[in-house]
């Protein structure tokens, strides 16, 4: 058993031949332990007040801030065979440079001559078009000479018409005059037998009257009958004014049927020739297609269908091209929680891969190799990965971005907030709070210019 007691050893035991004695009895260290506790303690409590910057991390990658100086496919706008290469990967070609040449693989772009043999078609069915107009205006001419003949012909019966009908006039005021001679011939005879009875006449003077009567009888008739044949004459006038005037648009209707027709024919031979010229272009532009050229100046990075003899499918990629002159820019993906913190212009510090840097993320002043850009455009909608894509520029007022920057190469980007105590912070993260929400001024402004 342990005897512990109160008892005291020292000076009963010469205690300075022990070293655990001397150990024990040498309070020096203990004191110093404390006060550097007590140090630590009061450097940590003013550490806990020293100013933090807050801020957002997320991983992006370098990409360009206009869409036409990305990298781009170089696709074929016809199918063809690869015959010929210009070019290799990492060559540099400028705009319009002749990359490879393809040659045709449908039957019906195999005549060499096709160009020519389509113009002789085009300058055939021309002439045809040419044809038809030349039958319309003949058609033409027919319609406006059958029109004068018909005009004058009407003239011509409305004339005779006019003449039967003043004969009709005339021959009626001679039956009036027949008519009037016949009664007056009746009662010269009826004047003639009574004085024949009385004796006051002789005979022949009676014959004579009976004579003169049956004379103004026989005038009587004829002149009846040539009222009736004036009028026959009437009757028949009219039959041929309108005789003629069906005749006239019998022929008219006929030659505007045949003008018509030519016309059609005329307007199908122009579609014909439109159409024609419309594939002669097209094959023009196809022949120019076998050569596939740059769209822009850059270097060649990499060759997808890169054999001779390969066929390859309208539209179907080929090589793509890295564009020589590009302005840099960095798109990072953010949490939508830290969606509302983010604005147009606002500050990020970036942190390149293979770059040397040094950060203190709350302390962005004191870290070295990052490099700042601001916010230039935002995504209205979430990308695949649940995340907003942001597109960040250079900032004009910052240090340059480096040179040996590649597109694609990744990048760290730290979006800088509010200035708070380091206590504020760590409680922040402790109880899963967001960064405190605060808008740049240059937000502010640029939302007031929005709203202007």
């Amino acid at each position: 058993m342990l005897n512990d007691s109160n008892n005291i050893v020292n000076g009963k035991v010469k205690t300075e031949k022990f070293r655990s004695f001397q150990m024990f009895s040498d309070y020096r260290a203990t004191r110093i332990f404390a006060r550097l506790l007590i140090a630590s303690f009061a450097i940590l409590l003013v550490v806990m007040f020293v100013p933090w910057t807050q801020n957002i991390q997320s991983r992006g990658f370098v990409t360009t801030l206009h869409p036409d100086q990305r990298p781009q496919m170089v696709h074929s706008v016809i199918g063809g065979r690869i015959e010929h290469w210009y070019v290799r990967e990492g060559n540099f070609v400028e705009k319009g440079d002749t990359l490879l040449f393809l040659s045709e693989i449908k039957d019906e772009y195999f005549d060499p001559n096709l160009l020519d043999r389509t113009e002789d078609q085009i300058e055939a069915k021309t002439q045809s078009v040419q044809s038809y107009q030349e039958k319309v205006k003949a058609l033409d001419n027919q319609i406006a000479a059958l029109d004068q003949t018909k005009q004058l012909k009407l003239e011509q019966a409305q004339n005779y018409l006019r003449q039967a009908q003043l004969k009709i006039v005339a021959d009626s005021i001679d039956l009036e005059a027949a008519d009037t001679q016949l009664d007056i011939a009746k009662k010269q005879l009826a004047r003639a037998e009574q004085l024949y009875a009385d004796g006051l006449k002789s005979l022949t003077d009676l014959e004579a009257k009976k004579v003169k009567l049956q004379t103004a009888q026989a005038k009587r008739i004829s002149t009846e009958s040539k009222l009736l044949t004036s009028r026959n004459a009437l009757i028949n006038a009219k039959v041929e004014l309108s005789s003629i005037e069906n005749q006239y648009q019998d022929k008219l209707a006929k030659a505007r049927s045949d003008k018509f027709t030519a016309m059609s024919n005329m307007f199908d031979a122009e579609a014909t020739v439109t159409k024609m010229q419309n594939q002669y272009q097209n094959y023009s532009v196809r022949t120019g297609m076998y050569y596939l050229t740059a769209p822009q100046s850059g270097y060649v990075t990499q060759t997808i269908r890169s054999g001779i003899g390969e066929t390859v499918k309208a539209g179907e990629s080929l090589l793509s091209i890295m564009p020589a002159k590009y302005d840099l820019a960095v798109a990072m993906y953010i949490e939508p929680m830290d969606l509302p913190l983010i604005n147009l212009g606002q500050p990020i510090r970036f942190m390149f891969d293979g770059w040397p840097t040094i950060v203190f993320s709350g302390w962005p002043n004191l870290s070295y190799g990052t490099f700042g850009g601001e916010v230039v455009a935002i995504d209205n909608f979430i990308s695949e990965g649940g995340k907003y894509r942001i597109l960040v520029a250079p900032d004009p007022n910052d240090e340059e971005w480096p040179n040996e920057l590649r597109i694609g190469s990744g990048a760290n980007g730290m979006a800088l907030l509010k200035d708070v105590a380091i206590w504020y912070e760590l409680w922040r993260r402790l109880n899963g709070f967001p960064p405190d929400y605060y808008q740049t001024k240059s937000s502010n402004s640029t939302q007031s210019k929005s709203k202007k």
